[in-house]
């Protein structure tokens, strides 16, 4: 490795480029991601232009602008820029598309029990309204293999199965599945296939034309470290006209407009975020971020194999890139969840989520460029202080 890469990817370096507070041991990115200066102050200086002249801006520059903004995320995710639109995150996407749906009493939307609470309550909600039911699969832990998921999934899929729902990077248990044989199969079966990506997009390389889904939404704020309030909603061009926009505003004055417009015209409001994600996108290919997706795995993979010696749990995933990138969950003797995050965060300044799925109670560590191996070694001496891990 060169010393000019080696600077630009080190982890000390990068945390000077965050605005993060130096005195926390920060494990949490996978929450609400962490954005660095440079495109902090990209974000700041597009709500400067904004304001120096709001009609010049919002009534005559920013279609353009939009445009401009979509084609290097478009790029980057692998999709055409027509097909994709900015949303401020992806439970605001998936509700545009789950809320568009016309849903009869009996149909069955399949997904699992490793999704996140939000879009639960979102298809909770829609099912009271329309008489469907949200199928969740059981996805036992630990996990051994991809195909091993498909058919824990695909097995809930009936002749009235409608959607089959299911995250890219799971939330409670940061485990990677395997979206695109998904995918194909409901593809196939004439199922609609919907994605929450809210993990993916920055973590691990994306193709969204390759993946195949109907549906997909992601988030721009996590690892990919754009500013908060920026995500995006990717459709199937056949789908377009079905989708309505949760607000009905001037992207709808005339027929026939596209899946874009009606999503992205939607009246006032602050689009810096949106403009800022090709500064982050820039950012993250001028610091070789393939270099330090690669080193922050394995400091996941270390914190993985560190805190399963400690407690003598089996893992719940392979140790394989397959299954986890810079996201790590790790099992734990089951604890008190309020009182270890408390005393976590109060005692040692350490920022990180417990979670539980079923009968495991998890520690969810996220790797970023800006975590170094002190971070690690911090958290391990304090689960051992705490009795966390004994």
């Amino acid at each position: 490795m060169s010393a000019t890469v080696a600077n630009s990817t080190s982890a000390l370096t990068l945390r000077d480029d965050f605005l993060l507070d130096p005195e926390v041991v920060f494990l949490n990115h996978g929450s609400f991601g962490a954005c660095p200066k440079p495109v902090f102050a990209e974000y700041q200086r597009w709500q400067r232009e904004l304001e120096w002249q709001p009609v010049e801006f919002i009534g005559r520059r920013l279609e353009g602008l939009m445009e401009a903004a979509r084609a290097p995320l478009a790029a980057y995710v692998g999709a055409d820029p027509e097909h994709l639109v900015y949303v401020p995150n992806a439970t605001a996407g998936l509700n545009v598309v789950i809320r568009s749906l016309k849903l009869e009493p009996g149909d069955e939307i399949v997904s699992n029990d490793h999704e996140y609470g939000a879009l639960k309550l979102t298809w909770e909600l829609v099912c009271r309204k329309t008489g469907a039911i949200y199928v969740e699969q059981l996805v036992p832990l630990p996990v051994r293999s991809q195909a091993e998921i498909v058919e824990a999934i695909w097995s809930g899929v009936t002749p009235r199965t409608k959607v089959v729902f299911l995250s890219h990077i799971t939330s409670p248990t940061a485990l990677i599945f395997p979206v695109e044989e998904i995918a194909r199969r409901a593809r196939e079966a004439g199922i609609l296939c919907m994605i929450d990506g809210a993990h993916a997009p920055g973590q691990i390389p994306l193709d969204l034309d390759a993946i195949g889904a109907d549906v997909y939404a992601g988030n721009n704020h996590k690892w990919l470290c754009a500013p908060k309030g920026s995500g995006f909603l990717h459709v199937r061009p056949e789908l377009h006209d079905f989708v309505d926009s949760l607000i009905i505003s001037w992207g709808w004055r005339e027929a026939g407009a596209s899946f874009v417009v009606r999503n992205q015209v939607q009246g006032t409001r602050d689009s810096a975020s949106y403009l800022a994600t090709p500064a982050a996108i820039r950012y993250q290919a001028e610091h070789d971020w393939d270099t330090v997706r690669a080193r922050c795995h394995e400091l996941a993979r270390e914190a993985r194999r560190r805190i399963t010696e400690l407690t003598g749990l089996e893992p719940i995933q392979p140790d394989s890139p397959d299954f986890f990138r810079q996201l790590v969950a790790v099992p734990l003797p089951p604890y008190d969840a309020l009182e270890l995050k408390t005393r976590l965060y109060d005692d040692y300044k350490i920022e990180i989520p417990l979670t539980i799925s079923g009968p495991h109670h998890l520690i969810r560590a996220s790797f970023q460029g800006y975590n170094t191996e002190e971070d690690l070694e911090r958290l391990l001496e304090a689960l051992v202080a705490l009795g966390a891990v004994g």
